[in-house]
């Protein structure tokens, strides 16, 4: 085994909070699963644990237009009396996303867990982050939140470094299923960011496959047909992917990370497994370690199959950790 590294988890308990109906599979258990897989694998002793702080509004504002903020929080249902009013326990911000009486704050959470692992990275305390939080946010655009997503937490901690932290140059990697279209609404043609990912497509939302020549400059967005195991990602990564993150060198490098391509998943048609995550992670840490000082925090997107989930953001994390 090798030497652990200074690895940090971010999460917190308002996390869980947030849902969106016992039909929605983005659901609290997600995180019980990970925290349990995390327990049986071992994983946990090497982990530092870390509380997410709620959010500035500022950092938020860096990414998303002030409506997008005010929806949220004006029409977070409230409570009466210590009860629910049951006509307002939620409120749809389109058909696939809803917010509940808990979601504002676990929005907070999730994208200051972003931000706060982004500085603690920056200043050496720690080497890399996994951030354990949800609602997901790679779908969520400055214009609106969609697809399960309130705040775009990876944007939003990348947007931080960028213009807080000063870095001049920062990598955002997106292995999510889905393609992460409101991250690349926010960084379009931004060329201090460098934007890989690949995705099933066509599946929601639908974006991403731009004709050649249409492709946004700082984008390398590689579509897969359904049922692509991971001889296919590992492709894409060393023909696509490796060649445009060492032309670019970026100062520290951002993973939206979701585990819904793993073959299990019913959200999707894809076949990877857990160690294509794993071997991804350790090519994106060959990156970092090469232009980043190692700098890497990885935020939670998608992954619905719950052992599925567990057992792949396990094996991701224990790559960020040194320790397979």
């Amino acid at each position: 085994m090798a030497i652990n590294m200074t690895t940090a988890l971010y999460s917190h308990p308002d996390c869980k909070l947030h849902e969106m109906g016992s039909w929605h599979p983005e659901a609290p258990e997600r995180l019980s699963a990970i925290e349990d897989q995390l327990i049986a694998s071992q994983t946990a002793p090497f982990l530092e644990y870390r509380s997410a702080p709620l959010a500035d509004i500022d950092h938020i504002l860096r990414v998303h237009r002030p409506e997008v903020i005010e929806r949220i929080r004006s029409h977070t249902p409230v409570e009466h009396g210590g009860t629910l009013d049951h006509a307002l326990t939620y409120f749809e911000l389109d058909p696939d996303t809803a917010i509940n009486p808990y979601s504002w704050h676990a929005a907070l959470r999730a994208a200051g867990a972003a931000v706060a692992a982004t500085q603690a990275v920056i200043d050496g305390e720690i080497e890399n982050a996994f951030c354990a939080i949800r609602p997901p946010g790679h779908h969520a655009t400055s214009t609106h939140s969609m697809g399960f997503c309130l705040f775009n937490n990876v944007a939003i901690a990348a947007r931080y470094a960028l213009d807080i932290c000063g870095l001049k140059r920062i990598a955002i990697v997106d292995f999510d299923v889905h393609h992460g279209n409101g991250t690349e609404d926010i960084f379009h043609n931004d060329t201090r960011a460098l934007m890989v990912s690949f995705f099933q497509h066509p599946l929601y939302p639908y974006s991403g496959a731009d004709p050649l020549g249409m492709k946004p400059i700082n984008m390398v967005n590689i579509p897969l047909r359904a049922y692509a195991r991971g001889d296919a990602t590992r492709e894409v990564l060393q023909q696509h992917w490796l060649p445009a993150l060492h032309a670019h060198q970026p100062e520290m490098i951002f993973i939206s990370a979701g585990f819904d391509a793993h073959r299990e998943d019913d959200l999707a048609q894809m076949g990877l497994v857990e160690s294509d995550y794993a071997w991804i992670t350790k090519q994106i840490m060959q990156i970092a370690d090469c232009y980043s000082h190692g700098r890497i925090v990885s935020c939670l997107e998608g992954g619905y199959k719950l052992s599925a989930l567990a057992r792949s953001a396990v094996a991701h994390i224990r790559s960020l950790a040194s320790l397979a």
